[in-house]
C-alpha cells in the first residue's frame, strides 16, 4: 500500500471549512478505492485531488500559450518595433507632464 501523500496540507488545526458533496455511489466507491490505495481517509483523498486540481487550474489560466507563429511575431515586434504614432506620442507628451506636475 502507497505511503501517505508527503505534501498533504491538511492538519486538524487547518480542517476549519466544510464541504459536502452529493454523488452517484459508485463515483464514491471509485474514490474511496483511489483513496484507499493512497492509504488516505476519503476526506484527505478528495481535499488533496481537489486542492491539486484547483491549484492546476489557475497555473493553466496564468500561462500565456503561444504558437510556434504568435512567438515568432512576438519576438519580432519586440527586437524590432515599430516607430511611434501620433497617439502614442500624444500619450507620452502627456505622461511626461503628470510627472513633471507631480516632481
Amino acid at each position: 500500500m502507497a505511503s501517505r501523500e508527503p505534501h498533504l496540507r491538511t492538519g486538524r488545526a487547518q480542517k476549519e471549512e466544510r464541504l459536502e458533496a452529493r454523488m452517484p455511489r459508485h463515483i464514491k466507491e471509485l474514490i474511496q478505492r483511489a483513496a484507499d490505495l493512497r492509504g488516505l481517509s476519503l476526506t484527505d483523498f478528495i481535499t488533496v485531488s481537489a486542492q491539486q486540481a484547483a491549484e492546476a487550474t489557475i497555473r493553466e489560466q496564468r500561462v500565456i500559450a503561444l504558437t510556434a507563429r504568435d512567438s515568432l511575431l512576438f519576438a519580432e515586434a519586440l527586437l524590432n518595433p515599430r516607430e511611434p504614432n501620433e497617439n502614442l506620442r500624444a500619450a507620452f507628451a502627456l505622461h511626461d507632464e503628470d510627472v513633471r506636475s507631480v516632481g
